[in-house]
């Protein structure tokens, strides 16, 4: 037992002559562990964009409700008021009528 964890300290399973078989393993090992590590890299990735996303998504959609609100406000009857008098238009006093067109075709 203790002369195994000498060799394995001393690295004589890597020089020995049987090394080849060990040698792929250990490369293959090292193969899988790159492959995990690109893999979790990508996926810190994705989820930083997601992240990122969901924020530009938020600042919109409040863009979106300011200006709707905006609209709102200028599309009152008051505001429009306000907008007409300054250049000295004011509202009619007499209410609008209805036009009724009849068709001839009866």
């Amino acid at each position: 037992m203790k002369n195994n964890i000498y060799h394995i300290l001393r690295g004589k399973f890597l020089v020995s002559d049987d090394s080849f078989k060990n040698w792929r393993i250990i490369i293959f090992i090292s193969l899988l562990a790159i492959v995990m590590i690109a893999s979790s890299h990508s996926a810190d990735q994705k989820v930083h964009d997601i992240a990122r996303l969901n924020n530009e998504v938020k600042e919109w959609r409040s863009a979106f409700v300011d200006g709707r609100s905006k609209l709102m406000r200028l599309k009152m009857e008051s505001g429009i008021v306000k907008k007409m008098a300054e250049k000295e238009i004011a509202p009619s006093s007499i209410p609008p009528k209805k036009i009724k067109v009849k068709s001839e075709d009866n």
